[in-house]
């Protein structure tokens, strides 16, 4: 059945998520570039990490916000004519996402608290924020920080494998198929075309 435009569009406040979401992302995924392969002098790369940390947290942050939001606003449902497989890839990516989206800061946040330099993270330089108590919880908090050291690096290169599919198919929508599915997140009051929907699988 078809819907109206307010139906088919997401609210102001999923909007503004998604975007402060995003350019976090790839602020992170540049500094982390930066500090771990631009050869900095080290006062530099500690500037950076910090940045890194800070960033970091504000995503875990807007991703808990997003979440919470989710799942008391139904989103926009899919395009009628989107195939079922489609949709339920289009749910796989989206949930991967929101997992890398709160597991990428809580293992960087790990790794900062078992590191044995025991260096404190001061969010922006104004707010002092504590470690995990995780050192005394694992036998050996070295090895712990090198593994979770390498599952965030991973993680992180996936999570940007995936970023890049998502732009790709959101691309797709929109200069292929001419749906609604990237305007519908957009900025600002866009014009919709009525087409036929499908409520979105969860």
């Amino acid at each position: 059945m078809a819907r109206g435009v307010s139906a088919r569009r997401y609210s102001a406040v999923a909007i503004l998520l998604h975007w402060a979401s995003a350019l976090g992302v790839l602020v992170l995924i540049g500094l982390g570039l930066t500090m771990t392969h631009a050869g900095l002098a080290p006062l530099r790369q500690f500037q950076l990490y910090q940045w890194h940390k800070s960033v970091g947290i504000t995503v875990l942050a807007l991703t808990a916000l997003r979440v919470l939001w989710r799942l008391t606003h139904r989103p926009p449902p899919h395009p009628a004519g989107m195939p079922a497989r489609e949709r339920r890839a289009a749910a796989a990516a989206h949930h991967l996402l929101y997992l890398l989206l709160v597991g990428l800061p809580l293992t960087g946040w790990a790794v900062v608290s078992l590191s044995p330099f025991n260096i404190p993270t001061v969010l922006y330089g104004l707010v002092p924020w504590p470690h995990l108590p995780l050192a005394d919880l694992v036998p050996d908090p070295g090895a712990a920080e090198g593994l979770l050291k390498r599952l965030h690096a991973l993680g992180a290169w996936f999570l940007a494998a995936l970023l890049a599919v998502h732009v790709a198919a959101a691309l797709r929508h929109h200069l292929l198929l001419r749906d609604d599915v990237l305007r519908r997140m957009l900025p600002g009051r866009r014009t919709l075309t009525a087409s036929p929907t499908v409520e979105p699988t969860r």
